[in-house]
């Protein structure tokens, strides 16, 4: 196993076609996380006050939202829409 030979604080880059990442795809780790852990979580995520931001930007404010991103002052997810 992969993770068994490598120190703590490394990573473990798996190999696979660059095409499948293609797209603005994300590979995440579900590490420690069993089935019965995301049913207990699932049953108490109504009752936590989670609440979403995010600042939209038109697609022709896009370098606008990049500065706003860079300086740090934006709160939440900036979201470009495209119509």
């Amino acid at each position: 196993m992969a993770l068994a030979s490598i120190a703590r604080g490394g990573g473990v880059v798996p190999s696979f076609p660059y095409e499948l990442l293609w797209g603005e795809r994300t590979l995440r780790s579900v590490a420690n996380l069993t089935r019965r852990d995301g049913e207990e979580f699932l049953q108490l995520a109504p009752d936590v006050p989670v609440r979403t931001v995010s600042r939209e930007f038109r697609l022709e404010e896009a370098n606008e939202a990049l500065q706003h991103m860079r300086a740090g002052d934006l709160r939440g997810a900036a979201v470009l829409k495209l119509a």
